[in-house]
């Protein structure tokens, strides 16, 4: 039995595809180049970042397999998607998708992109060791929400947050996170070390991924929003285990 009401604050705020986050503060225009639309995608959140390099010829002499974006999908995004799609099949692998956001957004470890494939890809796929263009879309616009959220907290521009902050952040996005949680989450990536850390973007997104995650599958649980739930200990395992097992 899992009950987080005795802590005072109710888990359903976190964003899901039903509520969006806040929107990030707006970024400074492009100088290079001319400016792109004020907004797209998931939440408005306007492109921060340069376009990634031009899509390398591919599809083993066929030509790239055409793909399909969702509507209003910005053409850096797009840009960005055919870049690591190397090999011109319409989906990337985890490797790909490294380099993908480590070019725009930040250096993300293996572990950290693993878990994001897990998070956003369909879990219907027929190959979830790959992602595809709407899968990608919708993880590229959710990163830069979250980069706005860092960016909002990291207030000495250190390029990491500490302990307060991230409770401010995490709470700006909905979720009230027990302190012997952040405590456990802040220690997991600072040599065990529970207090004094700080996270870099890389950390902050899968701290916060974890949370957010994990929160999601408690509330498919807890169909009541009673902040409880009975599960089974296969069931644990099995709503645990992927967020980690790196």
């Amino acid at each position: 039995m899992a009950d987080y009401n005795r802590y005072g604050h109710s888990y359903g705020g976190g964003y899901s595809s039903h509520t969006p986050p806040p929107s990030a503060p707006p970024a400074p225009a492009p100088t290079t180049s001319a400016p792109p639309p004020p907004s797209y995608g998931y939440g408005g959140y306007p492109s921060a970042y340069p376009p990634p390099p031009p899509q390398a010829a591919g599809g083993f002499g066929y030509g790239p397999v055409p793909v399909a974006f969702p509507p209003g999908t910005h053409p850096d995004v797009k840009r960005a998607f055919h870049a690591a799609d190397r090999d011109g099949s319409g989906a990337i692998d985890e490797h790909e998708l490294q380099g993908a956001l480590s070019t725009a957004y930040h250096r993300f470890s293996i572990r950290t992109v693993r878990l994001l494939m897990f998070l956003f890809n369909d879990p219907a796929s027929s190959s979830p060791s790959r992602m595809g263009p709407a899968q990608f879309v919708s993880l590229w616009n959710c990163l830069g929400q979250w980069r706005g959220i860092f960016d909002r907290y990291d207030r000495d521009r250190s390029g990491k947050i500490d302990s307060r902050e991230l409770t401010e952040g995490l709470r700006s996005l909905g979720y009230a996170v027990p302190p012997s949680v952040l405590e456990l989450l802040i220690a997991n990536y600072n040599n065990g070390v529970p207090r004094n850390g700080a996270l870099d973007f890389d950390n902050f997104v899968e701290c916060g991924m974890i949370v957010k995650g994990l929160t999601e599958k408690f509330k498919e649980k807890d169909t009541r929003y009673t902040g409880s739930a009975t599960l089974t200990y296969d069931g644990f395992l099995s709503m645990v285990t992927p967020f980690i097992v790196p």
